[in-house]
């Protein structure tokens, strides 16, 4: 009987941690848009890692598409060398960061200047305000990436949430962004768009102010020893790549999270297991139809 309670108990908390989980999640897609399909990312399940090639052809997507209107505040150059990340080399971060121009001063003048970025800039916004942004966006804010691929996801519903918590799926995030990237279509018939209005099937409610803005052969990839670039170069890889990095943008830690994750569930089956013998040990010592010998 009292296994059955302490059962019945757990079953009962892992329910509610369940139910808990899906109605704290972070902000996710409303009704009205298509589910994204599921994408197979090297850094999903307990044992997955960033690929490193990808989060540096991540970056440059990022880099020559999505920086013109999106900021990502919480990033600054030299994380682009950490472990667990891209891993540049510490002379490609400090190229990498040349590249932009950033404001400093002022100078002996009181004058404001402009100089080439250093790793130990931030990111640089693409506008010095959000009224800026929205004037040159038609109004719409173009949001910070730096935690955009925790910040967003769609619901499951049953059963599929509860099947998350053996599978241990965790990428509705990049799997939502990816899908919205390469979501455009031509809207429905009877359905009119206003000017600066753009149909996303996987959108809440279809429409987003943000263009389609990856196309095939856009970005030029690093080539290999055969002069070719070792993955395609088509609107479909840039949203992994980018999202890819997106989601280390957000999670930098998340191999060593797993790591110490694996470690730990290892020490609790030992520990389990050391308790489980010790007990045996000294109720073996009492008699078998002892007064207070369990039953």
């Amino acid at each position: 009987m009292t296994l059955f309670r302490t059962s019945l108990a757990a079953f009962a908390a892992i329910m509610i941690g369940a139910f808990s989980a899906a109605s704290l999640s972070p902000a996710h897609a409303a009704g009205g848009g298509t589910k994204p399909p599921a994408h197979d990312w090297s850094f999903d399940g307990p044992f997955g890692t960033f690929d490193r090639a990808q989060l540096q052809r991540g970056y440059k997507v990022y880099r020559e598409v999505c920086s013109a209107c999106h900021g990502m505040s919480l990033m600054r150059f030299r994380n682009l060398s950490q472990k667990g990340g891209p891993e540049f080399t510490e002379a490609q971060v400090r190229a990498l960061a040349a590249d932009f121009k950033i404001s400093d001063g002022p100078n002996e003048q009181g004058e404001m200047f402009e100089r080439p970025g250093r790793p130990s800039d931030g990111f640089p916004k693409p506008f010095p305000n959000e009224q800026a942004a929205r004037a040159a966006n038609g109004g719409a804010y173009p949001l910070d990436l730096s935690v955009i691929a925790k910040a967003r996801n769609y619901e499951r519903g049953f059963p599929l949430f509860l099947l998350d918590i053996i599978t241990q799926y965790q990428e509705g995030g990049p799997d939502y962004v990816k899908a919205l990237l390469t979501g455009y279509e031509d809207p429905p018939k009877g359905v009119e768009l206003l000017p600066g209005q753009n149909w996303n099937k996987y959108m809440a409610g279809n429409i987003i102010g943000m263009p389609n803005m990856l196309n095939d052969g856009q970005v030029e990839y690093p080539k290999g020893p055969d002069g070719k670039s070792p993955v395609p170069e088509t609107a479909k890889q840039y949203a992994a790549d980018v999202v890819a990095f997106l989601m280390w943008s957000a999670e930098p830690h998340m191999e060593q999270r797993k790591s110490i994750g694996r470690q730990v569930f290892i020490f609790l089956l030992l520990f389990a297991g050391l308790l489980y013998f010790t007990k045996k040990r000294i109720w073996s010592r009492l008699p078998e139809h002892a007064p207070g010998a369990a039953h």
